[in-house]
């Protein structure tokens, strides 16, 4: 099951006795509703309530945001890697984990993002980080498309109609008379419909023809590919050679940037995955210091429902947290932040009493794009 419910509850004393207690009720005995995970954050640096409750939606905007191009990334590999899709889930890891594995296990990375800078910087850097993706991964896919684009095209004309296919593949060194310094060989397209017209006439077209000369190179059921000889000094080969080496040197850079490409996918994933995971630790943060107040005293879990269960482990979490009040900030805490606020009520559409966020690791459903 790829859905993960990302929540977090205040301290009871300490944040290991709530952890205890959440687990406890949700994760033992016969139901064992869900599969759960600490999903533990550093301590940041708070800030002032005003601050916070700017960067509440900005977070959300920025988790919205960073999880798109999380799934962009992971579904234009897909694209590139072609026939060899079946690998796409071995290509989508973050170092040697896989994204359910790193959420597991997840760890703030205070070398990527320091946790002595401020939230707003945070949020900030991550920002600017995947955009940076963004930008590159169309730039760079782009660019892979043209050359798939022009390469596919030529291989149309290779299997198509003789109007447009391209001619190396069906003719000869010797459907053509070569090194003549007064002949050359044409190629015409003849309707079938009037090939006895063409081969009753053809030498009377100009007294240039040499007679005899037409012949049938190639057919489809449409129409007939004929050569024609004659008296002119025109260089008729150069295009057919030229595109049989255009497939050559496109099917070339294809293979040649192939490589390059997959690694910087599979790297850049990567990078988006964690950066999208540490959005989620913010935003968690952020709303927990909204809801529970100061001191930080809180317990973030990552919770995998079991797939019939999400219905009793939602009435259970309910239970447990219906005490805690509707989202408010004591005016102390305000205080405390630097505001002079009797409290404070964060509305969402999908409140509970207890922060709570999905996580949804199918990142191959376009539809959440």
């Amino acid at each position: 099951m790829s859905e993960f419910w990302l929540i977090s509850a205040p301290g009871e004393n300490t944040p290991q006795k709530t952890w205890e207690r959440l687990n406890q009720a949700t994760s033992t005995g016969p139901e064992k509703l869900s599969t759960n995970f600490k999903f533990n954050i550093p301590d940041l640096r708070v800030g002032t309530l005003d601050v916070l409750v700017a960067l509440s939606d900005d977070l959300g905007k920025l988790d919205v945001f960073t999880e798109g191009v999380t799934r962009k990334v992971a579904q234009y590999l897909g694209e590139v890697l072609e026939d060899s899709r079946d690998k796409l889930m071995e290509n989508l890891r973050i170092g040697d984990a896989t994204p359910a594995a790193y959420l597991h296990k997840f760890t703030w990375e205070g070398a990527k993002y320091p946790i002595k800078q401020s939230l707003r910087y945070l949020s900030d850097m991550i920002g600017k980080q995947v955009s940076q993706i963004e930008a590159d991964l169309k730039t760079k896919a782009n660019a892979y498309n043209n050359l798939k684009g022009n390469l596919q095209s030529l291989e149309r004309k290779a299997t198509g109609s003789l109007l447009t296919r391209n001619l190396a593949d069906l003719v000869k060194k010797e459907d053509f008379v070569l090194d003549s310094e007064y002949l050359v060989t044409l190629l015409v397209i003849v309707p079938k419909n009037v090939s006895n017209d063409w081969f009753n006439k053809y030498e009377k077209l100009t007294d240039m023809v040499v007679p005899r000369s037409s012949r049938i190179v190639f057919e489809d059921s449409d129409s007939l590919l004929v050569n024609v000889t004659l008296f002119q000094k025109v260089v008729c080969g150069r295009e057919i050679a030229d595109g049989k080496t255009e497939v050559t040197r496109l099917e070339a850079d294809k293979k040649k940037q192939f490589g390059p490409l997959v690694k910087w996918l599979r790297i850049n994933f990567g990078e988006c995955f964690t950066a999208w995971m540490h959005v989620k630790a913010l935003r968690v943060f952020v709303e927990s210091v909204l809801r529970y107040g100061l001191p930080v005293n809180f317990q973030a879990v990552v919770m995998q429902p079991n797939k019939r269960s999400q219905k009793r482990l939602r009435e259970v979490l309910l239970q447990l947290y219906s005490h805690l009040d509707n989202a408010h900030v004591s005016s102390a805490d305000a205080a405390a932040m630097g505001m002079d606020i009797p409290g404070l009520n964060l509305g969402s559409a999908d409140y509970y009493p207890y922060v709570y966020y999905r996580i949804n690791l199918d990142l191959l459903d376009s539809q959440r794009l």
